[in-house]
């Protein structure tokens, strides 16, 4: 995850889910790619939480710019433009899903239709260069795939841009980097499906099929 920039604007058991606080999550500030995979990680031990109706869900377009409000580093009513960000949708079943976004001021977890109507709003706000997609994988195909050696936070100098996380690099024995291919919205590369913003929300909202 890169630096705000505000200027491109044109059948889970509830009462289980509760049990996730927001607070004892593990979290560091623009690393959203490794908060979510410690999140499913954390889920994954709870046994109680079927892996199955999770999914990892990053959100990003051919520019790499894409706005989000409702975030922590928002000013006012403006969306912050990431790069790319990360976040994990719950599917309880039925038409009801759930969004866990550590990033956000919303609700944890945010019911998703919420979440849509407060932190991606209309895609008729925006001008089409930052209209948003999404590559969706679950939860446990995120925990055996992902790598990253965080090269992507350092300057040209080998310095970071931002603290990295205190424990080790995320890494399976195929990769030590791969974070592009969950960034890239290519169809051709990469895990998961990739959905239009439109798709995404006749998928994922309540009206969906």
């Amino acid at each position: 995850m890169s630096f705000p920039n505000a200027a491109a604007l044109g059948p889970g058991d509830k009462g289980q889910l509760s049990a996730i606080v927001k607070e004892d999550c593990v979290y560091t500030s623009c690393y959203c790619e490794e908060n979510v995979w410690k999140l499913c990680e954390y889920i994954k031990n709870k046994r109680q939480h079927p892996l199955e109706e999770w999914y990892a869900v990053f959100i990003s377009n051919d520019q790499k710019m894409v706005p989000i409000w409702r975030q922590r580093s928002c000013h006012e009513d403006q969306p912050v433009i990431w790069d790319y960000h990360v976040i994990l949708l719950h599917d309880c079943g039925g038409q009801h899903c759930e969004v866990y976004d550590l990033d956000s001021t919303l609700p944890f977890p945010c019911p998703i239709d919420i979440y849509m109507k407060e932190a991606f709003r209309s895609e008729d706000l925006i001008r089409p260069i930052f209209r948003r997609k999404m590559r969706v994988l679950r939860a446990d195909l995120y925990l055996k795939t992902f790598a990253s050696d965080r090269s992507h936070m350092k300057d040209a100098h080998g310095m970071w841009r931002m603290a990295p996380p205190p424990y080790p690099c995320i890494q399976t024995t195929e990769a030590k980097m791969n974070l592009d291919d969950f960034i890239s919205m290519n169809l051709a590369v990469g895990w998961g499906d990739v959905y239009t913003f439109t798709e995404f929300v006749q998928q994922f909202g309540s009206t969906k099929q």
